[in-house]
């Protein structure tokens, strides 16, 4: 049986309210396909209509263009609600709903905004954001595709690896260097195209270790002939765009961890009460018990950290730090927690009967994906030393 989570003292009662709401959802319509996407690998396009049209797709958008404007408090707690039943497709739902729609939302002109942010808020499209390439990864300043202009349009010519969502998506917010002669901190711009313009194409889609049903491809652009109304901010001023992104990104990656780590956890918690050795629950064995007693701690501790940035963005205050710290210790944590859920539920878990085995898998890729923790770990101690003005 899961916490309640009206018993929760860290979240006002509309936002416990709204928690329950999204938990009775996705238990209700998310949690009966996640063995199917499972088992099929299929892209859960269909079950993200469905969240999208329930009002969880845009919590980060004005109800002008169809969002609710409740802030990334809401979208924390959509993000670990969604994954404690089904990580893809809160990953699947987050490249669309916070990486994709909030820059259009923050940075486009009107006409970009009534064009895509209303298609996307109902999860009618699929949006993706093309930032890492073949020989960039972390280094987004190192990247090579590039934006010429040519009259009126721009002639975007590069590729862009491990974009999730990215051979479903029908829009990619594409970030390419319009400037050569400069640092690309300074000279790159970001797009939105349309996927089914001429010179994009799908180059493959990988396979992953976890995360089944998701997406995460190889993709090319080939002279892809953009106009310049496409443009999302001010020419050359991509870089601004792309770091404002990665604050919420990471915070709801953070969130959406604390959710899978929390659904290995219960797990954990029931079969240690059920199975018993040696005459007695298995629960009443230190070896256990305090296994359950770090998995909890770390849970709450992510939790804390996790909110703790999504209230700062809400606020409006500097978050980079804190949405660095919740992904770095909100996806270790994941790690190690269903990892101890593995060791607990023993050879049972181990099956594919049972869903430690796949939680494991799916929380690994997420100290990778999104920053790794190394990078992570440089970004807090840079942000560390420029607030006390080193």
């Amino acid at each position: 049986m899961s916490e309640k989570p009206a018993l929760s003292v860290l979240f006002t009662e509309e936002e416990n309210a709204f928690r329950e709401e999204v938990r009775a959802f996705a238990e209700r319509e998310v949690a009966p396909h996640a063995d199917e996407i499972e088992s099929t690998n299929d892209y859960p396009r269909e079950v993200l209509r469905e969240v999208g049209h329930a009002g969880y797709m845009g919590a980060m958008i004005s109800p002008k263009y169809g969002g609710t404007g409740k802030g990334m408090v809401a979208e924390m707690i959509i993000a670990e609600e969604i994954s404690a039943v089904s990580p893809v497709v809160d990953v699947s739902r987050g490249v669309t709903s916070v990486y994709f729609a909030p820059p259009i939302f923050k940075f486009a002109t009107d006409e970009l905004k009534d064009k895509y942010l209303p298609q996307i808020v109902r999860g009618d499209k699929i949006g993706a954001i093309g930032i890492t390439e073949p020989d960039v990864g972390s280094d987004t300043a190192g990247m090579k595709t590039q934006a010429v202009k040519e009259g009126d349009e721009y002639v975007i010519t590069g590729e862009k690896r491990f974009i999730t969502n990215g051979s479903q998506a029908d829009y990619i917010l594409v970030f390419a260097i319009t400037d050569p002669s400069v640092k690309a901190k300074r000279g790159m711009t970001a797009f939105v195209v349309e996927t089914d313009w001429d010179g994009f194409s799908v180059v493959e889609d990988h396979g992953l270790m976890g995360m089944r049903g998701a997406r995460v491809s190889h993709l090319r652009f080939d002279g892809v002939r953009v106009h310049e109304s496409q443009m999302v901010g001010k020419l050359n001023k991509g870089f601004a765009i792309l770091m404002d992104e990665l604050d919420t990104e990471r915070t709801s990656l953070a969130a959406g961890a604390v959710g899978y780590s929390r659904a290995a956890f219960e797990i954990a918690i029931e079969h240690s009460v059920k199975r018993e050795q040696f005459g007695r629950p298995i629960r009443s064995f230190e070896g256990i018990s305090f296994k359950i007693a770090d998995m909890v701690t770390k849970l709450d501790a992510a939790r804390l950290l996790t909110l703790q940035a999504a209230r700062r963005i809400d606020a409006g205050l500097p978050a980079s730090r804190q949405g660095a710290m919740a992904k770095l210790f909100a996806t270790n944590a994941a790690q190690e927690i269903t990892y101890e859920a593995l060791q607990v539920t023993g050879g049972e878990g181990y099956t594919k009967q049972n869903r430690t085995e796949q939680l494991a898998r799916d929380a690994r890729l997420m100290t990778i994906g999104g920053g790794t923790a190394e990078i992570m770990r440089f970004l807090i101690q840079r942000e560390v030393y420029k607030e006390r003005g080193y």
